[in-house]
């Protein structure tokens, strides 16, 4: 692991450092009172302190993000939060190295699209989901991976991270506080109103709170300002097989019956038009 990484870790345990430690092919980080985490052949840590109470996403799930994402439907998201972040590093870090965690974050793509904007920057994706590290471990050659629930404390060092990244996941405002710089800023990103309205009516799937917003703030009043927030908006055109996979990427996916949804989704005119809006919060520390 990159030691511009290693050197921010702590162990979930303990909070103590952690080191990387060889056995014949199999590695691990360990700290100094032994408490130790494996490394996956995939590349990827696992720094659980104990069992995780839900697994995240399945491989399913993950397979169907990365296809859409590849195809580059969300590239307006990628580009607004490499921006911003290259905004907030040249603006106010003096780290030799700023460390951007991706907190939920999935298959990594949208910490890859950061860190190709900030080349002095290295890069932390942090998911329970192992089918997604999997992926994650390799999104991006100054990046790691590790497994760890975004509900308990993290395996970060105080005020380590430069930038935090946030997008369509669980806030823990307590823990994005201790592990951001003071001249740091969490970045979120929430579906706005009409996140993909045209398919929430068409299909039924899952509708966006109206008191998302509220519930944002909420999750993070104590620790955090915002200091700004824009949406973004987009028009996209999608062929039906794409709509599946959007769909299958997304919370709805847990929830829709499979054969009802292919059944709508073959009744779709294509192309078929979907509204693509986000809004994106600037949030600093407290």
């Amino acid at each position: 692991m990159d030691h511009r990484i290693l050197d921010r870790l702590r162990c979930p345990v303990c909070a103590e450092p952690l080191a990387e430690t060889t056995a014949g092919t199999a590695q691990a980080l360990r700290c100094p009172r032994r408490h130790s985490f494996d490394v996956a052949r995939q590349g990827y840590v696992n720094l659980l302190a104990g069992g995780a109470p839900h697994t995240g996403d399945t491989a399913e799930m993950v397979a169907a993000r990365a296809d859409f994402l590849a195809a580059g439907h969300y590239e307006p998201v990628a580009a607004a939060l490499a921006a911003t972040a290259r905004q907030i590093v040249s603006g106010s870090c003096r780290d030799a190295y700023p460390l951007v965690v991706d907190a939920g974050a999935g298959t990594g793509w949208y910490l890859a699209a950061v860190l190709a904007a900030l080349p002095d920057a290295v890069g932390l994706a942090l998911d329970v989901a192992k089918p997604a590290l999997r992926r994650a471990a390799r999104a991006h050659p100054r990046a790691a991976a590790a497994l760890a629930d975004t509900w308990q404390r993290l395996p970060l060092a105080d005020r380590s991270a430069a930038v935090l990244l946030n997008v369509f996941a669980p806030r823990n405002g307590p823990e994005f506080h201790r592990v951001l710089h003071p001249t740091g800023a969490l970045l979120v990103v929430t579906p706005a109103a009409d996140h993909l309205t045209e398919l929430v009516e068409a299909l039924d799937l899952l509708r966006v709170d109206p008191a998302k917003a509220d519930r944002v703030a909420g999750s993070l009043s104590g620790q955090f300002t915002e200091e700004s927030a824009a949406e973004h908006r987009v028009r996209l055109e999608l062929s039906r097989t794409e709509v599946a996979t959007l769909v299958g990427m997304g919370p709805s996916a847990w929830h829709a019956d499979p054969a009802h949804l292919a059944e709508r989704i073959a009744a779709l005119p294509e192309p078929v038009p979907v509204t693509l809006a986000v809004r994106l919060g600037v949030h600093r520390p407290r």
